[in-house]
Parts: structure tokens; sequence; C-alpha cells
């Protein structure tokens, strides 16, 4: 391995140059609705995202260890891990990966789409425990996303981190070539 990268003891970061990377894979699905494509993206559950809206909203995604597991693989648990619904059928359009992050810490993000419809009151979401509040001694349990809903590709740019925004353009970009 070249000087500055090492593996993580459990496979799911990586350094390099001192850069600790994560690896996500995720699923956007979309929809055509008179003349406008919508996708559905979700809110972040938990205290720190409660009172935030725009950049407050992602694509339904997970890590995942590449080492022991696709990325296509871990979309698909992922989607259904977080929206507790499975993968509606449909072709896999690949909008390759994004990198993002700051500091010491990075995530290589890679995602599909798929056309189809879903409907949001549907979606029974996946849970993660969290110390709360803060140094409390208390782990209390927080939903994955806390809504899910569908935007136009103006509006879900907005709402998306910026680290996740590059996938709009490229799935509106596929839509106009496919």
């Amino acid at each position: 391995m070249p000087l500055g990268q090492s593996l993580a003891v459990d496979g799911q970061a990586r350094q390099t140059a001192g850069v600790a990377t994560k690896f996500s894979a995720g699923i956007v699905l979309f929809r055509r609705t008179s003349g406008d494509t919508e996708v559905l993206i979700g809110h972040m559950g938990g205290p720190f995202w409660a009172r935030k809206d725009n950049e407050a909203w992602s694509i339904p995604k997970g890590e995942f260890d590449p080492e022991q597991e696709t990325a296509r693989a871990a979309a698909q648990r992922e989607f259904t891990e977080e929206l507790g619904l499975p993968v509606p059928p449909g072709e896999w359009l690949p909008l390759g990966e994004v990198r993002y992050g700051s500091g010491k810490s990075g995530k290589e993000l890679a995602v599909w789409a798929i056309e189809a419809d879903l409907d949001p009151a549907a979606v029974v979401p996946g849970t993660f425990e969290l110390e709360w509040p803060p140094k409390s001694g208390r782990r209390t349990s927080f939903p994955e996303i806390d809504r899910a809903a569908w935007f136009d590709l103006a509006t879900a740019h907005d709402k998306l981190g910026a680290g996740q925004r590059p996938l709009l353009a490229r799935l509106a970009e596929r839509l106009t070539t496919h």
C-alpha cells in the first residue's frame, strides 16, 4: 500500500493523505409528472436536523464495507433500511459517485436512480440510537429519516446537502439522453 494510505480495522474507512474515506451507496427514485421530474428524498432524522430544512434532506443511502458488499447491494439494503420498503422494480440507472466531506473525513457515495412511484405516507423508517441529551447517559431512538417527500429537481437541489447535489444534474442529463 502506498505511503499515506491505510485501511481501517473494520474496512469501512480508508485513509488517504490523512483523510479517512467512508463508502456509502443509495438509490434515488424519480417520477415524471406533467413535464417535470421529481425525486423522492428523506429529511434526516434526529435532534440535529429537527429545525432545519434546506440542506437537511438526503437520498436514501448508507455506509457499507466495499470488502464485504457491493455498492449496488448496499444501495438496495440501505433503501429498505431507511424507508422500510423494498426497492420498487425498475431499471437501475447509474449516476456514478460523488466525493464530499471536510476536515479529516470524507465520503464516497455511489448512487443509482430508478423510475418508480412510491407513497411517502407508506414509509416506515429505520431507527438509530444516540445519547440524548448529550452527556445525559440516556440512549434515545430516532428515525433515520423523519419524513420523505417528492420534490422537483430545483427544490430538491436546495433541500439536499451540497455533496449530493451533483447527482441531480446527472439524473437530469441521463433523462435527456435515455
